[in-house]
């Protein structure tokens, strides 16, 4: 049985995702990302870690995110479903 929030995910749903990968992309890659926002945490002891924060319009330009970022040799570490913005329309 599917829960609520995945009951409304399509291929074709505009979203928002969190994406966290290993190392430090640099924050010039955002515009090749779907002008993700870009932000890095470093921890002591810890290997410094990018997180990709934004709005997806379909799981197509999530999957041309992921491989960008798989090409780029950048590790995933996750992916995270944030919401749907239900006022959100296809036309803009």
């Amino acid at each position: 049985m599917m829960n609520n929030v995945t009951s409304h995910l399509s291929l074709d749903t505009r979203a928002t995702y969190r994406i966290t990968i290993g190392g430090l992309l640099d924050a010039t890659w955002s515009a090749e990302l779907g002008n993700m926002h870009i932000e890095h945490t470093r921890r002591a002891g810890e290997r410094p870690t990018t997180t990709l924060t934004g709005e997806v319009i379909d799981q197509a330009a999530l999957a041309g995110i992921l491989n960008l970022v798989y090409s780029l040799g950048y590790p995933l570490v996750s992916v995270d479903y944030i919401g749907r913005e239900d006022h959100c329309n296809d036309s803009g």
